[in-house]
């Protein structure tokens, strides 16, 4: 595996320091940048697309969430923060970890592996080619109190609401701040398909399909929802398919 490209955005220098401390155990990880603001975070990693990202949850004006908000694909996220039932609450979702300031150097190594493990995992399914996301891309939801990062293969589609978006992934449907126009731009082709004006399916997790009225189809998605899809899109989507 090549080096691992890492960013801190954290704003005590103390706690930065710390973790380059804790980082030049591990030559295979190379800091290319550190942050103290979310603002500069977000400059930060759009600019150098880190492989790892260590952020602080609890900063002043604008927390750890409002830049994974900011972001259209997440890298592989390990919180830091100095509370505990905060990074609890907040990580009963799908971060990779999490670590307790001060951060002991045994529980930073575990991480570490995590991290590794991650990166071998979805290796083959990165493409190298494209703007858009892959299947193992993540990015990130905040509804309410909530908040998940969510890889892109795991979502069984996306519904129009009003001018945002619901996204459907295990027992989970929540908003997405976006519209379902923006969302479209960013998906892979091979496995997102626009069925409708409203509705777009990931084709892996269709368990049903019949033919439905005037041309079109009807697929039921492996949760239950069915899924009309247009007599124009069904052309295109037998065509696809080889239907």
């Amino acid at each position: 595996m090549s080096s691992i490209k890492a960013v801190i955005v954290e704003d005590s220098r103390l706690a930065r320091n710390e973790l380059k401390e804790l980082l030049k155990e591990f030559n295979d990880i190379d800091l290319v940048g550190e942050a103290e603001n979310v603002d500069e975070g977000i400059e930060l990693i759009k600019k150098l697309q880190p492989d790892l990202l260590f952020l602080d949850i609890n900063m002043p004006e604008k927390d750890g969430f409002v830049l994974l908000e900011s972001l259209d694909e997440v890298p592989i996220t390990v919180f830091t923060t100095a509370y505990d039932e905060y990074a609890i609450k907040s990580f009963e979702y799908n971060a990779l970890d999490y670590l307790l300031k001060p951060i002991n150097e045994k529980r930073f190594a575990q991480a570490i592996d995590k991290v590794k493990l991650k990166l071998e995992e979805t290796a083959q399914e990165v493409s190298v080619t494209t703007e858009k996301l892959t299947a193992a891309s993540q990015i990130f939801i905040k509804d309410g109190d909530k908040c998940w990062l969510v890889k892109i293969g795991d979502i069984s589609h996306f519904d129009i609401v009003g001018n945002y978006t619901r996204v459907f992934f295990k027992e989970e449907k929540p908003m997405l701040y976006k519209s379902l126009n923006q969302v479209e731009e960013k998906l892979p082709e091979q496995h997102f398909f626009r069925a409708n004006r409203q509705q777009i399916i990931n084709t892996n997790f269709i368990a049903d399909l019949v033919p439905w009225f005037n041309g079109k189809l009807k697929l039921t998605m492996q949760n239950g929802e069915e899924v009309e899809v247009s007599r124009r899109q069904s052309y295109l989507f037998k065509d696809r398919m080889s239907l």
